[in-house]
C-alpha cells in the first residue's frame, strides 16, 4: 500500500523568508510550525508560520522528488508557484483542517 504525501512551502508573516518541506501528515506538521514545537529548527527561527502553498501527492516518494525539484529553484520560481495557487498568500492552514 502506497503512503500519500504533500509538498508544502511556508513564509513569514512580512514574506522574506521561503520554506520548502515535504509530510504524510500535513495539518499535523503544520501546527508543529505554527506552534514552533521545534523552537530551534528553521521555521521556528525565521517564523515560518504561514502556510502559502501545498500540493497533495498519490505516493509520498513523488512528493518527496517534487520537494528537492522546487528547492533546487530560485526565490522568483518558488514564488510563481506560489501565486499559481495562491496569488493573494493568504494563510491557507484553515483549508486543510
Amino acid at each position: 500500500m502506497r503512503k500519500s504525501g504533500f509538498v508544502y512551502i511556508m513564509t513569514s508573516p512580512i514574506r522574506n523568508v521561503l520554506y520548502v518541506g515535504v509530510t504524510s501528515e500535513l495539518p499535523g506538521r503544520i501546527w508543529k510550525h505554527k506552534n514552533k514545537y521545534y523552537p530551534d529548527s528553521f521555521t521556528a527561527k525565521y517564523n515560518c508560520t504561514v502556510l502559502v502553498y501545498y500540493q497533495n501527492f498519490d505516493d509520498i516518494v513523488d512528493a518527496i522528488a517534487e520537494e528537492k525539484r522546487i528547492k533546487k529553484g530560485n526565490r522568483k520560481q518558488k514564488e510563481d508557484l506560489i501565486i499559481s495557487m495562491n496569488p493573494e498568500w493568504k494563510d491557507l492552514t484553515d483549508s486543510i483542517f
